[in-house]
């Protein structure tokens, strides 16, 4: 009875998906288990049929959802913001993390300590009304270029996650980014890139001040932190403005590993998945050496040990880029 359960089930998926739902994905145990895991949990009568109220995925953005490397686009940002901001402060050419940027040093960049990173952010993320701050990382938007491919960043999102969203979306999941990067940052495009509203947008974010400005009311972004999402904090992120435990996950270093642990908790089945660089020659092949999107070999062993699925850029992508 087992077996003729599974058979229906596969016949089933393999009828309501007969346009392939992932085209740029290469067959594979990646593609394969995402389709059969929709299947069954939005397959009514079969045994892990989940209502689509508890239908919630989460996906990390930087790494997970456009590209990283050689560092964040947010840092970019923050870096672009420094070199714009500087005849306002003419003490940061001999003050750190301020120096090292306006003398260019990219391995000093790459080297900042979460002190100094934090100390950027602060610097470069308040003392501007929240509408302002989205303007300027608007603004950015518009005119920055990725260093390697030459292309806007909005340019470089991951067609297969697109792919795999709307695949997602159209089985009524409820769809939020759970990522370490700024909150309010996110926000300006997320919807436009990824059909992902503001309100499910789940990230770092600084404190705020309501106040008075020509007689309206505005929020005005203070150079402090409220809450830091990212590795426990994803967790802590996903009780918070969620309530409810995944169904499904997707990540791509050891910053997204409690985000996956948890969603395995979930009383229904689960699904858990982590994007793996390995491509250099169409984005960046990058593991365990790197400080930026660090995936581990005690993260390897753990996928292994507790069957999360590793995506392999090189051989489960057909195309990287939308």
């Amino acid at each position: 009875m087992l077996y003729i359960a599974r058979l229906l089930l596969l016949l089933i998926s393999g009828a309501a998906y007969a346009v392939d739902p992932l085209p740029s994905w290469n067959d594979g145990a990646p593609k394969k288990a995402i389709i059969e895991f929709v299947a069954d949990v939005t397959t009514d009568g079969s045994k892990n049929y989940v209502h689509p109220h508890a239908r919630i995925a989460t996906f990390d953005e930087d790494g997970t959802l456009w590209v990283e490397q050689p560092l964040y686009a947010e840092f970019f940002f923050a870096i672009d913001s420094v070199r714009q901001l500087a005849p306002q402060h003419p003490d940061w050419i001999d003050k750190e993390p301020f120096q090292s940027i306006l003398k260019g040093d990219m391995e000093a960049i790459k080297n900042f300590s979460r002190t100094e990173i934090v100390q950027l952010i602060a610097a470069t993320h308040s003392d501007m009304t929240i509408e302002e701050f989205h303007e300027r990382v608007r603004d950015w938007l518009h005119k920055a270029v990725h260093p390697r491919f030459k292309k806007p960043y909005p340019d470089l999102v991951y067609k297969p996650m697109l792919e795999a969203m709307q695949f997602l979306r159209e089985n009524q999941f409820k769809i939020y980014i759970v990522s370490g990067g700024g909150q309010e940052f996110m926000r300006v495009f997320a919807e436009k890139l990824y059909g992902i509203p503001p309100s499910h947008i789940i990230g770092t974010c600084g404190k705020v001040k309501y106040d008075y400005r020509d007689g309206h009311p505005v929020l005005f972004k203070l150079p402090e932190v409220l809450f830091i999402d990212d590795k426990a904090g994803k967790v802590e992120g996903i009780n918070l403005f969620i309530g409810k435990h995944p169904l499904i996950a997707f990540g791509n270093s050891i910053g997204d590993r409690e985000m996956l642990e948890w969603t395995q908790s979930n009383k229904h089945k689960t699904l858990e998945l982590l994007v793996h660089h390995d491509d250099k020659e169409r984005e960046y092949a990058y593991g365990a050496e790197s400080k930026i999107g660090t995936f581990s070999d005690a993260l390897m062993a753990e996928s292994k040990q507790k069957n999360w699925i590793v995506i392999s850029m090189k051989d489960d992508w057909k195309t990287i880029f939308k």
